[in-house]
């Protein structure tokens, strides 16, 4: 455990246990130095400790390099509920995690994630203030959804040498909360939409109300498109399905996307822009952040936007030292994070 969190640079990692509610919970503080940690709860059945460690130390050390260069004096944590096979009672675990937080006196702020609700939020906060995404604080999906079309765009420009996104191609893969209102921007911005998702209704939804194409969820790589745009699971880019991608870009909302390091390198070889997910889906931690701190609707749509500003500092720098985005995109955010070691 402390090789893998050494491997990181992991500052914490914190376990606890409430046994009359059958709470297990993780979370991982990657590091503090530019703020307290911040990052959603993640409530979801693992197959062990070490698998739910693992996702909390590899989710927090993205929130890191995710707030560093969205801009934001916060550091990176995750927390991971471990779901038992039978809850009596969901409010009162959820009451119990929010002790836990407060224990680490605001060294850590938690949010809404992978099966968790604002309603849960809403009992995590009656034990403790360090937690957003209440439902009191509004959802954050439109706001990540907005950070990804700033993101489409900064790609569409370098890709294809065009501003606007009348008559691109969109291949969407996935349409929960945040694929379905970025389907929407990217049909108010004229694009020309390909969905698809494992629920058969919202396809429908959206070949009936937004006028997009259906694609069998087997079939999302090859299908022709200029933009790929993940937004569901995690892990979907692999060396097997990179081989498949008939894309200039992906560009998508998932967290996780690239299976691997190497995954990245593979794009590059095959010509294919990456835009990185913590730098693209930034949004929704612009939002929680702001929204914690007080700050105005208006206020943080602005900074949102500036996502396509980021992305296209990337691409300029991935482009001129011949580096993919990936690994320009964390040297960016290493030299924020690590920036008074550089100085000492």
């Amino acid at each position: 455990m402390f090789a893998a969190m050494r491997s990181d640079k992991m500052q914490a990692l914190h376990l606890f246990s409430d046994e009359a509610t059958g709470l297990e919970a993780i979370i991982a503080i990657h590091n503090t130095r530019l703020g307290p940690a911040l990052g959603g709860c993640r409530y979801m059945p693992y197959a062990s400790i070490e698998a739910a460690s693992a996702d909390a130390m590899r989710l927090a050390r993205g929130m890191s390099y995710k707030a560093a260069l969205a801009g934001l004096e916060q550091g990176g944590g995750k927390a991971v509920i471990i779901r038992p096979a039978h809850v009596p009672d969901r409010a009162a675990l959820f009451e119990a995690f929010g002790r836990c937080i407060e224990s680490l006196r605001g060294g850590y702020i938690t949010a809404v994630d992978s099966g968790t609700s604002s309603q849960d939020m809403d009992c995590i906060a009656q034990q403790t203030g360090h937690v957003t995404s209440t439902r009191q604080a509004g959802d954050p999906s439109p706001h990540t959804a907005l950070g990804v079309l700033m993101g489409i765009k900064a790609a569409a420009r370098r890709q294809l040498g065009q501003e606007s996104l009348a008559g691109v191609r969109v291949m969407l893969q996935g349409l929960g909360n945040v694929g379905y209102a970025l389907a929407e921007m990217l049909v108010a911005e004229g694009a020309d939409l390909l969905v698809a998702d494992l629920d058969a209704g919202k396809v429908r939804m959206a070949e009936d109300d937004l006028g997009a194409t259906p694609i069998a969820p087997d079939a999302v790589f090859e299908a022709p498109c200029d933009i790929f745009a993940p937004c569901g699971l995690g892990g979907v880019l692999t060396p097997a399905s990179i081989a498949q991608l008939r894309c200039a870009a992906v560009a998508g909302a998932a967290n996780n996307q690239l299976i691997n390091s190497d995954a990245a390198d593979l794009l590059d070889a095959r010509g294919i822009l990456y835009a990185p997910d913590y730098v693209i889906n930034a949004g929704g931690l612009l939002h929680v952040a702001l929204t914690h701190q007080g700050v105005a609707a208006g206020e943080i749509a602005a900074r949102v936007r500036l996502v396509g500003d980021r992305l296209d500092s990337i691409f300029a720098q991935s482009l001129a030292e011949g580096r993919s985005p990936s690994e320009i995109a964390d040297h960016q955010a290493e030299a924020i994070i690590y920036a008074d070691l550089a100085l000492s």
